[in-house]
């Protein structure tokens, strides 16, 4: 019997090692409506105002835009490199909007600088988002907008 244990024991502290060391974080997932504005448009761009529609009710979000950084290379020394943020001429921003489903909406998106800058309606498909991976549970859910240098808008 107490051989049975001992292989027991031994199987149940083997085992232990055997996860695949992916572990769940706190990073949530923002539930609301993300916005990029290309150049030349973003020049003029302060603002995000919308208006997001769903079953009869529309809730109002506004999402403040500032300059967008890509990541630039800072160069490497031996085995350590750097990254450097390198402003661009786009804007980005965020706008809550609670109770977001993962269903069809409408957002009336309005872009404003000292006048309005820019005007759309569209319908797109807020999705949930994993980031831990999908091990982690889902966050979200989210959509993001994209004006185009050339005025049009789309979900990407």
């Amino acid at each position: 019997m107490h051989r049975l244990t001992l292989i027991a024991a031994l199987f149940a502290v083997a085992l232990s090692g055997c996860s695949d060391g992916s572990e769940c974080t706190a990073i949530g997932t923002p539930v609301g409506v993300s916005v990029r504005v290309q150049a030349p448009i973003a020049a003029s761009a302060e603002t995000a105002e919308m208006q997001v529609c769903w079953d009869g009710a529309c809730k109002p979000a506004r999402a403040e835009l500032r300059v967008f950084q890509e990541t630039g290379d800072g160069g490497c020394d031996g085995d350590t490199c750097k990254a450097t943020a390198v402003p661009t001429d786009d804007k980005v921003g965020f706008a809550t909007v609670q109770g977001l489903p993962k269903q069809p909406v409408e957002v009336r998106l309005t872009l404003m600088g000292s006048e309005p800058v820019a005007e759309h309606t569209l319908t797109v498909t807020p999705k949930g988002r994993f980031p831990n991976g999908p091990e982690c549970g889902e966050g979200g859910p989210n959509v993001v907008l994209t004006v185009e240098a050339d005025g049009t808008v789309r979900e990407s």
